[in-house]
């Protein structure tokens, strides 16, 4: 299932990213490449030797002694005496990266190049579709920044940000670090780490609601109302999600002491959310019936709601991202991704399949009603009061139970953007993001077009709930083996096959759309939608998890959480833009007539004034006066396959054009041509 961008919610542990935060590394063995101030190494050698002790550093603490063995010359840093320490004084360019390796606390291990690199533990990184979210909530996962000061390359920094927590002393004894335990089961974990876990799954799955709506209901809800171009105008709604590494700094670095540095975001903005959802819930019939009048003008108003919702939605899931790794202990971080990936396909799937079927009054009355009705058992506003209480009893609930662990450091808002500009000034880079912004134009009609087509042409929107529903499984047990493909063969070969298989995907699904029935869907029509979105799915899944296990491959270590979320707004924000303007071009390559009836009718039959002559129904509000007044719209040209086709045909001349040599061109290159010290 994708989410509100294209890409796919699959098991993150299907992308092997490591994403531990630069405090946390000491549990991990050092990458060569990967330079980072270690918080008790830096302790240590802020004090003096003792005297009996030559080169061997101590706590001076009635514990016993932890001792590092000099494997080298003793560093060139002078100690600094405890009662005055000097942050500036230590420089990242005081340490080598061999020295790194070498003096460790206790409980390190030295790393080795070559195949011990191969081995180093992993941490799957916490998503960005997204998701999850595409219109679907292509629902992607997406890996964002979470430490910008300490990805800065700038030393004094990094050490003003270990030195600046309020717990941290030179006087106390250096915890032994632990070590990650990828195989402990959820009842294994320690009992805070279990309430934090499901209080992660509720801040997820709270985030999926709306963007389930968004990226996946709302569009088959209009499509009665709207045309094709007027859709594309709604999914203007989904542009935040792609593009919240703008103000993503300003989250991380602007907070309230008293409150705590993830609640000052989280409960203002969940409360907006909240509030958000009951004005719409007791508006949004009346805003759909506004979009479908016959000027257009009302879709702007209700997008607009939407995208502020979706605006909401982004910014809580970054404050929730950089809490999600502090609430889980380092042995356990995996279970951060773990709690995102179930708490946003939850929502998700609860907002797009579960209420899409609920809502067809086909459903309703097959299953749960002995007397038909027009309505299902579900409608919008319904489902939007009920979560916007829920929203709001949520936030209260955590605004009173639980505390966050005060801290006194900031992030550096200049620091981080200053990254970006250096990230970007890489010509690789712009390489890369060229192809990630042309590479999803070959599918985007079959991925914002088809279903629509398919629901215009008389599909159900149960059978559509039910093929998503269906299709669900296979996306996350193919996305597991994506990512073993991944990793046992060159991620852009895998990438590459994957592109071939979606543009294949593309053709199939015109052809399932032109052979649609005349006398209704049929088991074996059915049967045919199923495996056609199947193997569109699994191809969309290969895509991501392959690109992703490439970004995670290239980014820079010293500011990766940047570096692979640059690289994942980029991709997304590839599969968004060209949307709006996919579904414009199917209602201009449309012609569509309205023929008058061949005799009078009488008005008990008409719903409108009675139609006398020809005119064009390409947009719905036109179709349904057309029909109403007892014509027949004819479509004598459908854009959406003329759209389809010029998409494919792009993709093919873009891919063995441009996207294909370049990418096996970039993926050749060693890692030192994506660290911007090489200037690219």
């Amino acid at each position: 299932m994708p989410n509100s961008f294209g890409e796919p919610i699959v098991p993150l542990a299907s992308v092997r990213v490591s994403t531990i935060p630069p405090e946390q590394s000491n549990i991990l063995p050092r990458h060569q490449d990967d330079v980072e101030l270690d918080e008790f190494a830096l302790a240590g050698q802020l004090r003096h030797p003792t005297e009996n002790q030559e080169n061997h550093f101590s706590w001076d603490r009635d514990s016993p002694r932890q001792a590092i063995p000099p494997t080298h010359p003793p560093s060139p840093i002078s100690p600094i005496p405890a009662a005055t320490p000097d942050p500036g004084a230590l420089a990242r360019s005081s340490f080598s990266s061999s020295s790194l390796d070498e003096e460790r606390p206790m409980g390190h291990q030295p790393s080795r190049a070559g195949s011990q690199e191969a081995k180093r533990p992993t941490s799957s990184a916490l998503p960005e579709q997204n998701g999850i979210a595409n219109g679907r909530m292509q629902s992607h996962v997406e890996m964002r920044r979470k430490h910008p000061v300490l990805e800065s390359s700038e030393a004094s920094s990094q050490t003003a940000h270990l030195m600046g927590r309020e717990g941290f002393s030179l006087d106390d004894t250096p915890p032994t670090p632990m070590a990650p335990n990828p195989n402990a089961s959820f009842f294994d974990l320690p009992k805070q780490d279990r309430r934090n876990f499901l209080l992660l799954v509720l801040l997820y799955f709270l985030q999926g609601i709306p963007m389930g709506l968004a990226g996946g209901s709302v569009p088959f809800l209009l499509k009665p109302k709207l045309s094709y171009s007027q859709i594309g105008v709604f999914t203007l709604a989904s542009y935040p999600y792609s593009l919240k590494l703008l103000w993503s700094p300003i989250v991380d670095a602007v907070w309230s002491r008293r409150v705590g540095r993830r609640k000052s975001w989280i409960l203002p903005i969940q409360l907006c959310s909240g509030f958000g959802m009951l004005y719409l819930g007791s508006r949004v019939k009346e805003m759909l019936d506004e979009a479908g009048k016959s000027d257009g003008s009302g879709i702007w108003n209700f997008t607009a709601w939407w995208f502020f919702l979706v605006f909401l939605c982004a910014t809580q899931d970054i404050a929730v991202d950089g809490w999600a790794i502090t609430l889980i202990s380092p042995q356990n971080l995996s279970y951060a991704s773990t709690a995102q990936t179930v708490g946003l396909t939850a929502g998700h799937f609860l907002s797009y399949t579960v209420f899409l079927a609920f809502e067809a009054p086909d459903f309703a009355n097959r299953w749960f009603r002995s007397s038909p009705r027009p309505e299902g058992v579900m409608t919008l506003g319904g489902y939007l009061t009920f979560w916007g209480w829920a929203y709001i009893a949520v936030t209260l609930a955590l605004a009173v139970l639980k505390r966050e662990d005060k801290t006194i450091d900031r992030d550096g808002i200049k620091e981080v953007y200053k990254s970006m500009l250096g990230i970007l000034k890489l010509k690789n880079i712009q390489s890369i993001v060229i192809i990630h912004l042309i590479a999803k134009i070959g599918f985007q009609a079959n991925d914002g077009v088809t279903n629509l087509k398919l629901v215009d042409k008389g599909f159900s929107h149960e059978d559509m709930a039910l093929t998503v529903l269906i299709d669900f499984p296979f996306e996350i047990s193919l996305g597991y083996y994506a990512g073993r493909w991944s990793t046992s063969n060159p991620p852009i070969h895998v990438w590459c096959w994957a592109f071939v298989g979606r543009l294949i995907a593309a053709v199939i699904a015109q052809l399932v759309v032109m052979i649609f029935p005349s006398d209704g869907v049929q088991t074996w029509y059915l049967l045919t939608v199923i495996a056609s979105h199947i193997f569109s799915t699994f191809t969309n899944t290969v895509m991501f998890v392959a690109i992703s296990a490439f970004h995670a491959k290239i980014a820079d270590p010293v500011i990766g959480g940047t570096y692979m979320t640059l690289l994942a707004t980029v991709s997304n924000l590839g599969g968004t833009f060209p949307r709006f303007f996919i579904l414009k071009l199917v209602d201009t390559f449309t012609i569509a007539n309205c023929v008058p009836p061949e005799k009078a009718l009488p008005s008990s039959e008409l719903k409108g004034e009675l139609i006398t002559s020809a005119f064009s129904c390409v947009q719905e509000a036109e179709k349904r006066r057309c029909v109403d007044g007892g014509g027949t719209c004819v479509i004598e040209r459908d854009g959406y396959y003329i759209t389809n086709v010029i998409c494919v045909i792009i993709g093919v001349v873009t891919f063995w054009g441009y996207i294909r040599p370049v990418a096996m061109k970039l993926q050749a290159l060693p890692l030192r041509a994506w660290r911007i010290a090489s200037g690219g």
